[in-house]
């Protein structure tokens, strides 16, 4: 399976790193499977940082793999993904037992909505019932070093 990373530079050496910010499924690295998803995120990191030239560092993993580690797996915004998003999001330094978590991405189109949910103005039927219209990409969080272990550095690609 081939997986992306979106960024301002070249990562052939991915790291699990703790940021400032709660992330959707929490500390971790992150890849997506489509690419164009990755290419947009490369070209918002460069716009944000002002750094760089936005870049995709692209991976190999052996479907094989998934078999020797840990896997949390969300296949839709469902309640399930609602709550595991909710709370990294208000707890940035939440830690869990999985090796990988795989999901849909709260991206800018979804956070309002999980704001609302989060700030108790919406019912989670209610945030589910408006999540599961849009489109959303997956993202694939690996939170240990043994999942990192499982990828294999190929290239980087330049995107303007």
């Amino acid at each position: 399976m081939r997986l992306y990373h979106g960024s301002n530079v070249s990562v052939p050496h991915p790291r699990i790193l703790s940021d400032r910010r709660a992330m959707d499924f929490g500390s971790g690295f992150y890849l997506t499977s489509d690419r164009s998803q990755a290419i947009k995120w490369a070209q918002i990191k460069t716009r944000r940082t002002g750094i760089g030239k936005a870049m995709v560092s692209v991976f190999q993993m052996d479907d094989k793999a998934f078999n020797k580690l840990s896997i949390l797996s969300f296949l839709e915004p469902d309640k399930e993904w609602l709550a595991y998003v909710s709370t990294n999001r208000r707890d940035k330094y939440r830690t869990d037992d999985f090796d990988i978590v795989i999901g849909p991405v709260a991206n800018d189109r979804t956070m309002p909505t999980i704001n609302l949910y989060l700030r108790g103005y919406i019912t989670e039927d209610m945030a589910i019932e408006l999540l599961l219209p849009q489109k959303l990409k997956d993202q694939y969080c690996f939170k240990t070093e043994k999942s990192l272990s499982f990828i294999k550095f190929e290239e980087a690609v330049t995107y303007d």
